[in-house]
């Protein structure tokens, strides 16, 4: 398994081809990837904000030792959950990834549901403003006055995109686009742009080097669930899989570390904020399960918002009965095409 790599092609390097596998909590990605794995001599990249921590498996459904052994991993158990990891961070990191797999006759498949480090990794993005302690301290006093949910109304306002991919209660994130918005006078929305791209472009003429970012040069297959009952059904499921494997033990192992606190990054994944929450007497244990399953509800929902951005995905229906199959087909042609 690899670790996350310090270095950072420079940006205006062409990747090489590589597939993609995106899609909301509880499609059918690891499995998909793994059926991909047995067809293809390929390594997987984990594109997942959760992921990247150690000790946390249960609640972010980490693949088990099995299937990790199965097939390479990268960027899984790379930080712990005192660190944060950044889109751009990711960004170096898969980009050294895809071309280092490359080099060794492999093809890079990444596969994951953070979207933002999708975009990022295929967009760019521009530098955001750092954090800013004044600011911030402002953004929290206005919070323990209005609410979360009234800033979140004030994001919507100067910040549309952004806050429609926010829950009304995601602080964290809330109160990172107001302050970028307050120190840049820009939402935080209009930092994702197409300059990777440009500038990849503009090298791939000066130098020779493979073609930018255009269709032909990756695939993005999207698993997408038309039929949204489907999906909710599968994330209960996978849920009450998580409080039978240990869920609330894991985060209590987490607690009695000491130096964890519930507004880092690691502790606001979904599951882990739920268990968090109701561990320091919020509202009552027996609501676990039903708020767990509706916060991740609502991940979903903002990841397929986060896909339907992205007009150049090939969507399969994971709901469908053959969607493996679709999946398996597409990848054959875009390997077979891009031999």
């Amino acid at each position: 398994m690899t670790t996350s790599s310090p270095s950072l092609p420079a940006p205006a390097a062409a990747l090489p081809r590589y597939l993609a596998l995106a899609g909301p909590t509880a499609s059918g990605k690891t499995a998909a990837a793994l059926a991909l794995a047995q067809h293809h001599a390929l390594e997987i990249i984990s594109v997942d904000s959760a992921l990247v921590y150690r000790g946390m498996d249960i609640g972010t459904a980490k693949p088990s030792a099995a299937e990790l052994a199965a097939v390479p991993h990268h960027l899984i158990n790379i930080r712990d959950p005192l660190q944060a990891y950044s889109a751009a961070e990711f960004v170096a990191d898969a980009r050294a990834l895809i071309l280092d797999i490359t080099a060794r006759g492999k093809l890079p498949l990444l596969v994951g549901g953070t979207m933002l480090y999708f975009k990022a990794l295929r967009q760019g993005l521009d530098d955001m403003p750092k954090a800013d302690a004044a600011v911030r301290l402002v953004i929290e006093q206005e919070a323990a006055q209005k609410g979360w949910p009234a800033l979140h109304a004030e994001l919507a306002q100067v910040d549309p995109v952004t806050a429609a991919r926010l829950a009304p209660a995601d602080s964290q994130r809330i109160a990172r686009a107001l302050e970028v918005y307050r120190l840049s006078g820009r939402p935080m929305a209009s930092f994702h742009t197409t300059k990777l791209i440009a500038n990849e472009a503009d090298s791939t003429r000066a130098n020779g080097l493979f073609d930018a970012q255009t269709p032909g040069d990756s695939l993005l297959i999207s698993l997408e669930p038309q039929d949204r009952a489907w999906l909710h059904q599968r994330i209960a499921q996978r849920f009450d899989a998580m409080l039978a494997g240990g869920l609330l033990e894991e985060v209590l192992a987490l607690r009695a570390r000491g130096d964890l606190h519930p507004d880092l990054p690691s502790m606001r994944c979904v599951g882990y904020r739920q268990a968090w929450e109701a561990l320091d007497g919020q509202w009552p244990l027996a609501e676990l399960r039903d708020r767990g399953i509706f916060a991740t509800r609502q991940l979903a929902k903002r990841q397929i918002t986060w896909l339907r951005s992205m007009p150049e995905r090939r969507v399969v229906a994971c709901d469908a009965p053959d969607a493996l199959a679709q999946v398996l087909a597409l990848a054959r042609q875009f390997v077979d095409n891009t031999a």
